[in-house]
Formats: C-alpha cells, sequence, structure tokens
C-alpha cells in the first residue's frame, strides 16, 4: 500500500461508521417508563441522597470505581511532538480502547488546552471526583514529574503518568530474569542508558529499587553523558549525572553489563556491542528502529539478551503488559494511589510469570512448540491470558499491605474468577489467529480477485503480512480495481478463461481425468471444468502450486463446495468433511457445528464432528468443552432424533474417555452452569464452561450461529471446513471484508497445520 493509501485507510477506519474508537453504552435497562424514572427523575434521587450521607457510596451506586480518565495536554504524543490536545485525542480514545480489551476498564479521554502547569493540575483535581482513578499520558518532560507528583499527594484516587512507568514496570521485569539468565547480580552491573527522559528517568529509578548502583550508571541524553557541571539538567536528571569527564557513548560500553536504549535508532554499533562484559543485557526499546537491530545484535554476539519495544522479535517491552492490569487491581481495592509497592508487585509478578509454563493458546498464537524461560523469553507475551488474575491480584494485594486500599479483598478465588469473567469478546482471538498466520505466511488463492471486498482482504491479507495472494479473475478489473485500491504490490494475477492458462489448464484437466477416469469423468468434462475459477483454484492447491484457498463470496454455499469435494480428497482417517464456525461471544470463543455440510448426520457423523471440532478448538490453544445439544436432557425424549445424539454421546464416553463431552443435553442447561449442577451434577460437564456445541442437524446449527451474529452482534469465522485433504475455506455468501481476512489466516493457519503435520510422518 501507498503511502497515501495507508493514510487514506487510517483515516477512514477513525471516521467509519462512526467518528472515534470509544463510545458510551447503557449498563441498566431503559425499555419502559419504570426504568427511565429509575434512571433519572425521581428515582435518581435516592443513590443522590445515599451519596451525600456517605460519599464512598458513590462507588456502590455509580461507574465511578471503574472508569478512568485518560488525560492530556497533547504537548508529547506518540513521535509527533507537542501537536495540541485537539490532535491527541485519537491516541487518547486509543488508549481507552486498550484499557476497556485488556482489563475491562471504561475511560473518558479528556484533553485539557492549557500548558501552565498549575492550570493543568488545577483541572484534574476539579474534574477527579467523576473518576476512580487518573491515567496521565503524552504530556513532555519536565512538566509531566511535577504534574504526577501534585497530583498523587493531592488526590485520593490513584494517579500514573504511564509513559514513565509502563516502560520501566515492564522492562525492570524483564531485568530480573535477564540477570538470572546472565548470572549477574544488581548490584554490581554497570548500566549505560541512552536516553535521559522521563521513560528513561522512571526505568532508571526502578532499577535502583531492584538492587542496581546509582553509580554504576552512565545516563546519556542527545547532547552526551550527562555530568554534574551541566546547569541545564532537572534535578531528576542530576541525580545520575557524574563528576567524571565527559566520555562518548562507545567508551562508556566498554565492559558495561546492561544497556538501555530510550533514545534513537542504531546509535549502538556492533563494534560497541562486543566491547561490553560476557552474556550482556541490551533492552533497545526506540521505536520503530532500536538502538541496534535485533537480528544484527544476536548475530554479533550469541550470549546477547536482547529486548526491543517491537512485537516482531523475542521479549517485547509492552506496556500493555502492565497499565491495564496496574489500575485493575488499584480501582478493586479502591486504592487511593499508585505507591512504588504497587509497582514493584506488577514487575515482580510479570518476572515470576515469565518462569512459568506456558498455556497452549500462547503457544498457538506465537507458532511455538513450547515457550519457555530463557534468551528468547524473558517477559510474558501480550496475548497471555493469565496476566490479567497474575498482575492485577498482585498489585491489589500490595496496596492492601502498603496501606492505601480502601476496599479490601478477602476472597481471592472468587476475585480472579471475577478477573477471568471480565475478558469477554474483545476480539483477543482474531489478534491471535493473525499473529499466528504471520509467522509462517502461506500462498493463498482468492479465487474471485475481480470483486472489489475480496481484492480488498487480499490487499489486507498482503500488506499485514498474514499471507501471499494469488488473484484469480478478470485481469483488467482486478488491475482497474487495484489502482483504485492503491493497492501497488506485485502480485501474481491468473484468468483461468484466457489462452495464456491454456497449458496450465490442461496439465490441471489430465491430472484431474486421471484420478476420476473410473468415477464417470471424461478428459471433456474435465477441460470444462478447469475454465472456472473454483475448479482451476482447487486444483491449484492440489498441484502444490498454492498452499490454500478461500472463495465463495459472490456464489452460494452449497455451490462453491461442490467443486472442492469434488476435486480434493477427505483427510487421511476422515470418514466426512464438516464445517464449524468460530463465534466471538460475551462468554469468549464458542465453536459450533456443523453449520454448514451435513443436513441431517447420523449418529456416527455425529461422533466424528465431535471429533474434528475438539481437534480444530485445539488447533487454536483452546481445550474443547462439548455439549452435544438437543432438544431434549438425558433421555427425556426416546425420539430418534434425541436418541442419535445420546448414541453418539455413549460412544464418546466409551472410546474417548478422556474428550469432556456429554448429552443430549438442552442448550440453556449447556451454557447456565448453575442450572446444570442443580439439576444435572452427574454430568461431564458440572462445573465446566462450555466452549464447544455440537448440533444435531444443519439446521439448528446454521440457524443458531446466524442468529447469534445478528442479534448479539458475535463476530463470526466461519464456516472452518474439517475433514479436507487440502486448505480450502468457503465464505459465506456476501461476507465481509473483515470476515475474508479471517478466514484467509484461518487458512494460512490450516496449511501450517497440514505442512507441520506432513513433515512429522516424512520423519
Amino acid at each position: 500500500m501507498n503511502k497515501e493509501s495507508k493514510k487514506r485507510e487510517a483515516l477512514q477506519y477513525h471516521a467509519e461508521p462512526t467518528p472515534g474508537k470509544i463510545q458510551v453504552v447503557p449498563t441498566k435497562k431503559y425499555a419502559t417508563q419504570r426504568d427511565l424514572s429509575l434512571a433519572y427523575s425521581p428515582g435518581v434521587a435516592e443513590p443522590c441522597l445515599a451519596i451525600a450521607e456517605n460519599i464512598e457510596d458513590v462507588y456502590k451506586y455509580t461507574a465511578k470505581g471503574n472508569l478512568v480518565a485518560v488525560i492530556s495536554n497533547g504537548t508529547a504524543v506518540l513521535g509527533l511532538g507537542d501537536i495540541g490536545p485537539e490532535a491527541g485525542k485519537p491516541v487518547m480514545e486509543g488508549k481507552g480502547l486498550l484499557f476497556k480489551i485488556f482489563s475491562d476498564i471504561d475511560v473518558f479521554d479528556i484533553e485539557v488546552d492549557t500548558k501552565n502547569v498549575e492550570e493543568f493540575i488545577q483541572t484534574v483535581k476539579n474534574i477527579a471526583p467523576t473518576f476512580g482513578g487518573i491515567n496521565l499520558e503524552d504530556i513532555k518532560a519536565p512538566e509531566s514529574f511535577e504534574i504526577e507528583r501534585r497530583l498523587i499527594e493531592e488526590l485520593d484516587i490513584p494517579v500514573m503518568h504511564d509513559d514513565q512507568h509502563g516502560t520501566a514496570i515492564i522492562s525492570s521485569a524483564a531485568l530480573i530474569n535477564a540477570l538470572e539468565l546472565a548470572g549477574k547480580k544488581a548490584e554490581d552491573v554497570k548500566v549505560v542508558v541512552s536516553g535521559a527522559g522521563s521513560a528513561a528517568i522512571a526505568c532508571t529509578d526502578l532499577y535502583v529499587l531492584l538492587g542496581v548502583k546509582v553509580e554504576n550508571v552512565l545516563m546519556f541524553n542527545s547532547k552526551g553523558l550527562l555530568t554534574k557541571d551541566n546547569p541545564a539538567l532537572s534535578d531528576l536528571q542530576l541525580k545520575y549525572a557524574v563528576n567524571g569527564p565527559k566520555i562518548e557513548l562507545a567508551e562508556a560500553v566498554k565492559g558495561a553489563d546492561v544497556f538501555i536504549g530510550l533514545s534513537s535508532g542504531d546509535i549502538l554499533s556492533p563494534e560497541m556491542l562486543l566491547t561490553m562484559k560476557e552474556n550482556p543485557i541490551v533492552f533497545a526499546m526506540a521505536n520503530p528502529n532500536p538502538e541496534i537491530d535485533y537480528n544484527l545484535a544476536v548475530q554479533t554476539r550469541k550470549d546477547v539478551i536482547m529486548a526491543t519495544g517491537r512485537s516482531d522479535f523475542p521479549n517485547q517491552v509492552n506496556n500493555v503488559l502492565g497499565f491495564p492490569y496496574i489500575f485493575r487491581g488499584a480501582l478493586d481495592v479502591r486504592a487511593t494511589k499508585i505507591n512504588e509497592a504497587m509497582k514493584m508487585a506488577a514487575v515482580k509478578a510479570l518476572a515470576i510469570l515469565a518462569k512459568e509454563p506456558v498455556p497452549e493458546q500462547v503457544n498457538v498464537a506465537y507458532g511455538a512448540m513450547k515457550l519457555g524461560f530463557g534468551q528468547e523469553y524473558i517477559i510474558p507475551k501480550p496475548f497471555d491470558p493469565r496476566l490479567i488474575t497474575v498482575v492485577a491480584p498482585a498489585v491489589a494485594k500490595a496496596a492492601m499491605e502498603s496501606g492505601v486500599a480502601k476496599n479490601p479483598i478477602t476472597d481471592w478465588a472468587a476475585y480472579e474468577d471475577k478477573l477471568r469473567e471480565r475478558m469477554g469478546n474483545d476480539n483477543k482471538m482474531v489478534r491471535l489467529i493473525t499473529n499466528r498466520a504471520k509467522l509462517d505466511p502461506k500462498k493463498v488463492v482468492f479465487a474471485e480477485a475481480d470483486q472489489l471486498n475480496v481484492l480488498k482482504a487480499a490487499q489486507i491479507v498482503h500488506e499485514d503480512g498474514i499471507g501471499i495472494p494469488v488473484l484469480l479473475g478478470n485481469r483488467e478489473t482486478i488491475l482497474e480495481l487495484k489502482e483504485e485500491l492503491g493497492f501497488d504490490a506485485e502480485l501474481e494475477i491468473i484468468d483461468p478463461k484466457t489462452n495464456e492458462e491454456e497449458e496450465r489448464r490442461n496439465k490441471f484437466a489430465n491430472s484431474y481425468w486421471e484420478s476420476r477416469e473410473r468415477r464417470g469423468v471424461s478428459l471433456l468434462d474435465a477441460q470444462k471444468f478447469m475454465r472456472e475459477r473454483n475448479y482451476f483454484a482447487a486444483m491449484m492447491v492440489n498441484e502444490g502450486e498454492a498452499d490454500a484457498l478461500v472463495t465463495g463470496y459472490s456464489r452460494s454455499y452449497p455451490s462453491v463446495v461442490k467443486p472442492m469435494l469434488q476435486l480434493i480428497e477427505k483427510a487421511h482417517g476422515a470418514s466426512l468433511v464438516a464445517t464449524a464456525n468460530m463465534m466471538l461471544t460475551s462468554r469468549g470463543p464458542m465453536f459450533l457445528s456443523d453449520t454448514a455440510i451435513n443436513i441431517n448426520p447420523s449418529s456416527e457423523d455425529l461422533v466424528n464432528i465431535a471429533l474434528m471440532t475438539a481437534k480444530t478448538a485445539k488447533m487454536f490453544g483452546i481445550e474443547p468443552v462439548i455439549a452435544m445439544v438437543s432438544y431434549s436432557n438425558f433421555g427425556s425424549s426416546t425420539h430418534q432424533n434425541a436418541s442419535k445424539v445420546r448414541d453418539a454421546v455413549a460412544y464418546l464416553h466409551k472410546n474417548h474417555p478422556e474428550m469432556v463431552v456429554d448429552g443430549e443435553i438442552q442448550a440453556d442447561f449447556a451454557l447456565n452452569s448453575e442450572m446444570l449442577q442443580e439439576k444435572f451434577p452427574f454430568s461431564k460437564l458440572a462445573g465446566k464452561k462450555v466452549n464447544t456445541l455440537v448440533f444435531p442437524n444443519l439446521e439448528s446449527a446454521n440457524i443458531t450461529y446466524k442468529l447469534m451474529k445478528e442479534l448479539n452482534k458475535s463476530a463470526s469465522i466461519g464456516p472452518i471446513m474439517m475433514g479436507m485433504d487440502k486448505p480450502v475455506h468457503i465464505f459465506q455468501l456476501g461476507a465481509s471484508v473483515e470476515e475474508m481476512v479471517n478466514m484467509a489466516a484461518i487458512a494460512v493457519i490450516d496449511a501450517q497445520e497440514k505442512e507441520n503435520k506432513k513433515n512429522k510422518l516424512a520423519k
């Protein structure tokens, strides 16, 4: 995508369908006049009077306790500098989005039009009664130091400037583990810090609390080493200034144990890295270009322990590992501040978590066989679902122990359960899927690339590094649409009907005919088929000219699936082909099967559908808990439609006792754990959270997933084809661009899985 197209896409994203990225959503019923009279006048008077009598009741009757203000004056916005409060608003909304999706904290973003420290402080103090916490953002130093210090002193709610402390907390956790791997002690190491702004000062302050000695720190700003005789230094910078001669950075890193970069790209050369001590620790956190490139550093020294601020290298120092969970823990105990004890609790929790066994979901997200503590894993990954239940409780406990918690937690198990419930539908699974696909992109045929929305999806797949699109369709149309979209990448374009493709058509036709000549297919039939894009695309995958195929945007599902079933064999050991839809719901991902192919599956078919769906769930790192649903509960009906489900469950219990599966069971009992425990405590599903539903027929599965999609606005990924020998996936008619991108990512992951399985068998 060229620069102008990227600009247009970014502006369109923020403008449509509704301007901005966040909104206010009611949390109470408002359908009737009675509801409205309770929400406002006269009913609202009662909580007002209760709060007037006891101000702490504001946390009981309003949203204050889960509401954080993200406040900025726009003086240090990202790498854009002083662009003003209005121009900084998109960033503040983005921070609010991160708060919500990672820790379920609501945010009002506040942009303050003043550069005067006193005015800013007074503004925040005046609006503070609205909020449970204050997140200061993108305020330039040194003013940011004074603003944060004063607000912490003068307010009784948590206040934190994340630009300073976020990086400090995450990098401190990384430093603890890096020192352990290097066999070094904090009090012994020599540390060189490139950068002397708010983040660098905050980082170094925390390192000192970890045991690093101030006299062992050499700090540099853009003008060189900080020295005591420099009158331009702030009091905070003077703490790390030295009396000695003003040496260059190259001289300072000689014999250093640790290099901390919060400055600019490519200032640490390989030659400089070679002069550091054995097992050097290098945190090059400048974005987008680190102080030294990760690959260059590890090629220069095999013993380097390296972290950056980038997501495409190991050990990303990402603030999202910290601030959502720090505020979550602080809010949940109604802390009056975020103190050093709470920050250090977050540091230690993150450091310890990196040493724990990694959940399969995280391994899947990062395409790793088994992530484990070591040079390439010294801090947890942002996808780790345990972060909220590890960091938030650690912060909450530290607040209680340090005496700043007004509402102490007594039942920690119940608290952790509540934290898990907060994680809901935030599209984490979509991020997991696309991240996994990017690790090993595959060649994906888009069989309808002369449709505008299909080409848009292919553009995103290419530009986001999800896969390598092959564009099938009318060449002239595709080229015209590419120009319209600003899609200037040189990709393979194929029009199966043109003379240029005659040789390939004949090759595919012969191959297909030879495999089907005893099944009623003539060579002439095969040649005609190959002029059709779906047949041609399927043969590209069959013949190894592409890794995967996506199609179906402009035609009905049955008409598109037919050529796939004709041309592509079932996977080894599969007795049927079925589909599952992954629904992203408020209770987390749910797999529904079979949503598109088997009209009235037999008991044996249901067994195979359940087994394939379980395998699909595991492909995404999710341990399946399967309910075989029906209109009947455990024998309440003897009708054959209920009996076949019961028979399938009996077979699975006998032959696959390791599976968590039960039925026949009605959907409400399957999804309501309290009802299930009360009425059917003997069930294998009792006390468990069902995440997979296998339906007795196609109509019930298809109707259910489409109702969920439209009425509950649950995002749907699928139908995911199961039981095919090749990665072939079919869009629903008229699928959105987002749905097609997600399906292309699924196709890439499917191709990765099939390739891995093939390689294992070859060994």
